[in-house]
């Protein structure tokens, strides 16, 4: 009996529940709403940044190395205390005032400089990649001396400069440098001969993104640029220069943005054996950030020489 009623209960189960299908079926689906992805926010670039940093006078000659050789005789003595510094930009730049050289006679005076062959140790120990050799003592031990140092510098990879173009090609900007002085000697500019220069530097800017002027020039020990340096450094950036790197006062002058270039008149003594006053012991880096290849900040950070002659940052 229990059998019998399961089927019956069964035969009616079976037509409710194909009437539910039947209307399940003729209902329309239900439509689904997929979310539709969000758009990823443009990827903006981040600036290919180069720094480049300048120094002023380096002579490594009569007291230096008479303190390096108390010292050990460590030619790289000088820059114990900056060379790591140094290390950390692209590109370093300084004005050589003593020839590296055992050639040619002293044709000046007591302030004429020539240092020994060894004290290229020091120069690429520290880092540098380019140097000004046009200055007044250029020919302190004649052209015969200034020509030997130029070959041991580009032996030992440092670039040595006057006023013909050199370009360093950098991994995010072409970086130009011209070196001129305002003594007799190699790359001389003056009054007599600055349209033409000036002319030099304007073709020289549309070979490469960023164009340096290195500018012997100025008072010894005057703490402002005369008449001269103002000029040739802002008919130079006139004309295409973006950096005046200048030096021969042996102490700081000002740091000057003119349009959108930057002057630092002087930069003072990086490595200098002139103990007769603070402000000859004491000078500045200028640091330059270059971003997208063009100049994102310029700053002189203060250096100073210590009584053996060894440069250090100043905190």
């Amino acid at each position: 009996m229990i059998f019998r009623a399961s089927i019956v209960a069964f035969a009616f189960l079976i037509p409710a529940v194909s009437w539910g299908f039947l209307q399940w079926a003729d209902q329309e689906p239900e439509t689904v709403t997929i979310p539709q992805a969000v758009p990823a926010a443009p990827k903006v670039k981040e600036p290919q940044e180069l720094t480049l940093l300048f120094v002023g006078d380096i002579m490594l000659d009569r007291g230096v190395e008479y303190e390096l050789k108390k010292n050990g005789a460590d030619w790289t003595w000088p820059f114990h205390h900056i060379a790591d510094f140094l290390a950390k930009a692209d590109l370093v730049f300084g004005n050589l005032e003593s020839q590296i050289s055992d050639k040619g006679v002293n044709v000046g005076s007591i302030y004429s400089f020539r240092a020994d062959p060894q004290s290229m140790q020091a120069l690429t120990y520290a880092g540098f990649d380019v140097l000004s050799v046009a200055n007044n003592h250029s020919f302190d031990y004649t052209k015969q001396a200034f020509e030997d140092s130029k070959a041991r510098l580009q032996q030992a990879g440092i670039m040595p400069l006057a006023d013909e173009l050199v370009i360093k090609e950098l991994e995010h900007a072409t970086i130009g440098f011209l070196a001129y002085s305002n003594f007799p000697g190699p790359a001389l500019v003056d009054w007599n001969n600055l349209n033409q220069v000036i002319r030099n530097i304007r073709q020289s800017a549309e070979k490469v993104d960023i164009l340096v002027v290195s500018l012997h020039a100025g008072e010894e020990y005057q703490p402002q640029p005369n008449q001269f340096q103002k000029a040739f450094a802002r008919a130079a950036i006139d004309a295409g220069a973006d950096i005046i790197a200048g030096h021969h006062p042996h102490v700081l002058q000002p740091l000057e943005q003119y349009k959108e270039g930057w002057i630092a008149y002087s930069l003072g003594n990086f490595v200098f054996d002139q103990k007769f006053s603070e402000e000859t012991m004491r000078g500045a880096i200028l640091k330059v950030v270059i971003a997208d290849k063009k100049i994102k900040e310029a700053s002189l950070l203060p250096t100073k020489l210590n009584d053996s002659y060894q440069i250090e940052l100043v905190q």
